[in-house]
């Protein structure tokens, strides 16, 4: 969408055969993502299918509430949580409505420069020519091992994370905020949608795990885990994984603290594929959106595409890397509230190029 409004014809290459299903996880698109969306018009559909996240309230291993924190309870940028696959679908639904093209079932295995831009060639045989690619394709990236073979792997953070859901009504609902739970061995945190469902998680220190062995992890293994955890904690934690049935979801933590080459001539990074972070700091997917946006304006105002990733990367690095280093130190970003959520994107304002 940004790049379509910067007079750009974009389409998007989709490896999913039909959207992106989702593995069950969900997020909280804070302030500047929020921002970032507004730039490009895009800020009231996301409202209309999230819910308000107006602050946190921090709990020790004891129980006592030891901090809080609010986000802000005015504006329509105000941060808002929501699942991944609704983001997604929402996202989807505004760009093909804007007549943004879209093709499913293109997974990227390889990428060649030729004499009018690049070629990218996909599992299914089939290839499609453009001016130039945007690996926007997540922490295990192919285009960014195509832009640099010895780019850094991701790196595993120790952390296996699992989210839930559940409706019972026998919890401490947490509406609109956060609470967030220091566990003996592990971290807890919920919040409570509007129609009354509790959205939770977990970061549980624990061995990586290949993505074969992920594959085959179920959901009842996951809350078992989730159980373990929390076992020795006091409530709400332990209370909330029981009350919860088979909407339970696992993963893994990785990050790429830093990536020495984002782009060559006609190919660049944005998202995950570039900078991933920890969820620590919960800015994975706001530091994506800034992404898109940044880049667009980048291509709008700089023809030479060259030029213009190099310009985007230098207006990008230091922000995306801190933000990794403060998710992967899991200190609390909002003492730093000014650099990382007040940050604003103004659309019409010219960019020049790095020198």
């Amino acid at each position: 969408m940004a790049l379509a409004k910067a007079g750009i014809e974009p389409v998007i290459h989709e490896a999913y055969p039909e959207g992106a299903a989702d593995a069950g996880a969900f997020l909280t698109i804070m302030d500047n993502g929020m921002d970032a969306l507004r730039a490009v018009d895009a800020l009231e559909p996301v409202v209309a299918n999230s819910f308000p996240a107006h602050g946190v309230e921090v709990f020790g291993v004891t129980g006592e509430q030891v901090g809080e924190r609010v986000f802000s309870r005015l504006g329509v940028t105000s941060p808002r949580t929501l699942t991944r696959a609704g983001l997604y679908r929402v996202l989807h639904g505004e760009a093909a409505r804007r007549g943004i093209a879209f093709e499913h079932g293109k997974r990227l295995v390889s990428a060649e420069t030729t004499a009018h831009g690049v070629e990218a060639r996909f599992e299914d045989g089939s290839t499609a020519h453009g001016d130039i690619l945007i690996g926007a394709d997540g922490l295990h990236s192919v285009v960014r091992k195509l832009i640099d073979p010895d780019a850094p792997s991701p790196r595993y953070t120790g952390l296996n994370i699992v989210y839930g859901y559940t409706r019972s009504a026998d919890i401490p609902a947490a509406p609109a905020i956060y609470r967030m739970i220091q566990g003996k061995h592990a971290f807890f945190g919920y919040t409570t949608a509007p129609d009354g469902q509790t959205y939770w998680f977990s970061r549980i220190p624990g061995p990586e795990r290949s993505r074969g062995e992920l594959a085959a992890v179920t959901p009842a293994e996951w809350r078992s885990l989730a159980a373990e955890a929390f076992a020795d904690d006091e409530p709400p934690s332990a209370g909330i994984i029981a009350a919860t049935g088979d909407e339970v979801h696992g993963g893994l933590a990785y990050d790429v603290p830093t990536l020495p080459i984002w782009s060559t001539p006609e190919m660049v990074l944005v998202g995950d594929a570039a900078h991933a972070a920890s969820p620590a700091a919960g800015q994975g997917a706001s530091m994506a959106l800034e992404d898109s946006v940044v880049l667009a304006q980048c291509l709008r105002d700089l023809p030479d595409a060259a030029e213009a990733f190099k310009t985007y990367e230098g207006l990008r690095r230091e922000r995306v890397e801190r933000l990794v280093a403060v998710s992967a130190g899991q200190r609390d970003a909002g003492t730093e509230r000014n650099w990382l959520y007040d940050h604003h994107i103004d659309w019409d304002a010219p960019i020049t190029a790095s020198a």
